[in-house]
């Protein structure tokens, strides 16, 4: 079996006493007197390892080993750089330009553990093809400017990616994201898919979205019910047709957070593999980061029994669409729900039936009104619902809806047997001057009006004018049993 074949790069008189101590450890060994000969003796026959000083007159071991881990002849062969002991900057930057390994000038033995060490790791030689530099020192050092102008572009995306931790939100953070890709490169479209949540953030332009979507999802294998964050203008190109998107899964550490797809408008090449990887590789932070925040704000907005707005919430929103409410003149009515008895459920059925009770009405809400309408839990035994764009009349017929519902509902205690389940609901409408607590007001006396009926039934709040509804309310019917 051959001896591995080591190429020395030392300029020091004590070039060949080294070289020759080498070779006595079962190496064969070729040397060089400086960094530009190395280089050419690398790309024109790659040897097995390279051992480089870290410091050299005129290109440095660090300028070498990008050179070296850049080219495709030499990419994978392990470098090995030498310098002072006590220099941990040095250590620092020989392991951040690729070095296999990092050892003291004059420590023969580390230096040749360090060998046996990165040859038993490195994969076996490939048959490749060998590069020739045509123009001596001078292509050398366009090469390795061309690299670190290449490490340095790299350097500067990835610090740009990582920014994007403070967008606080997937949908921003994407945004932004596409808005720096395309900025670098042309494309079709760009992607990014997570699992956990399940979301799709899709950039393409508005002619072509809906078959980029389409391609995007089975490239990322998306299920079609996932939803889409979608970012929609020309900065991406309207051309259906194009190379194969290039993939990359998004990790943060040893956990996949998901997959980027660039779908290039230009056959794809080594810069947009490259830019892909980056973005890749910098992009887990700042999703995990997004969705730790928004998921931050979800549990202090969501109420955890039911997945309702809690009440904190629901004001908040409520007040928004009021104030929308009073600049467009739009109606905007609100029914208070209670659960009838709820506690004798807790007294006799015991807390968890209770919970359970509490958290079949917060599912059922959602279910019985339009999207745009806002569901809270206002505290305790009670509902809140606020009806976007819907007179008192509408409101009261939406009541009753929702506590015939409430009382079709089969809901079952924690021993198995059923519980009976109904609801009293006050309904009232804002009115010029209101406040979200004065229109809540009148909806609870409606709702007490509804206890004292009986319970069971819905009660409107007694109104000024018959302008307010927007058709008669047959009481007789929103208050049936």
């Amino acid at each position: 079996m051959a001896a591995p074949h080591v190429l020395l790069v030392d300029p020091s008189p004590l070039r060949d006493v080294l070289a020759e101590r080498i070779r006595m450890q079962g190496f064969a060994v070729t040397a060089a007197p400086d960094a530009a000969t190395g280089a050419h003796l690398a790309l024109s026959d790659p040897p097995a390892i390279v051992i480089a000083d870290l410091w050299m007159p005129g290109i440095s071991g660090v300028q070498l080993c990008r050179l070296l881990r850049s080219e495709p002849a030499t990419e994978s062969v392990p470098i090995i750089l030498r310098g002072p002991e006590q220099r941990q900057r040095d250590r620092f930057w020989a392991e951040r330009a690729g070095a296999a390994a990092y050892v003291a000038s004059g420590r023969m033995g580390d230096l040749v553990r360090a060998l046996t060490r990165a040859l038993a790791e490195s994969p076996p030689p490939a048959d490749t093809f060998f590069t020739q530099l045509s123009g001596g020192e001078l292509d050398l050092r366009d090469r390795i400017a061309s690299h670190l102008d290449t490490a340095l572009f790299e350097s500067v995306i990835a610090s740009e990616v990582r920014a994007l931790s403070v967008c606080g939100t997937f949908a921003r953070l994407f945004d932004l994201l596409s808005q720096l890709v395309a900025q670098v490169t042309s494309y079709r479209w760009l992607a990014v898919y997570t699992a956990r949540p399940a979301r799709l953030g899709l950039h393409a332009h508005p002619a072509v979205r809906p078959q980029a979507e389409a391609e995007a999802r089975q490239v990322l294998g998306v299920p079609d019910h996932v939803p889409v964050v979608c970012v929609e203008d020309e900065d991406a190109w309207e051309g259906l047709e194009g190379p194969p998107a290039l993939v990359e899964e998004v990790r943060l550490g040893a956990e996949s957070l998901g997959r980027l797809a660039l779908a290039a408008r230009h056959p794809s090449d080594r810069q947009d593999q490259a830019l892909a990887r980056v973005i890749a590789q910098e992009l887990g932070g700042p999703i995990r980061i997004a969705t730790l925040m928004e998921e931050s704000e979800r549990l202090a907005m969501v109420d955890p029994l039911t997945g309702l707005l809690n009440r904190r919430a629901f004001a908040m929103s409520a007040h928004r669409e009021l104030a929308r409410m009073e600049r467009t003149g739009e109606p905007l009515s609100v029914f208070l729900i209670d659960v009838d008895h709820f506690k004798q459920v807790n007294d006799t059925r015991g807390h968890a039936t209770g919970d359970t009770v509490l958290a079949a009405v917060g599912a059922l809400l959602p279910r019985t009104v339009r999207a745009n309408d806002l569901v809270g839990r206002w505290g305790g035994e009670e509902f809140v619902v606020a009806l976007t764009g819907s007179l008192l009349g509408p409101a009261a017929l939406r009541a009753e809806e929702v506590r015939k519902a409430i009382a079709a509902l089969d809901v079952r205690g924690t021993d198995g047997r059923p519980v009976p389940l109904t609801a009293s609901i006050g309904v009232a409408a804002f009115r010029p001057g209101d406040t979200l607590d004065s229109v809540v007001e009148r909806a609870d006396r409606a709702m007490y009006a509804a206890k004292a009926a009986g319970r069971n039934r819905v009660e409107v709040e007694p109104v000024p004018t018959l302008e307010l509804l927007s058709a008669p309310v047959d009481r007789a019917r929103v208050a049936a049993r």
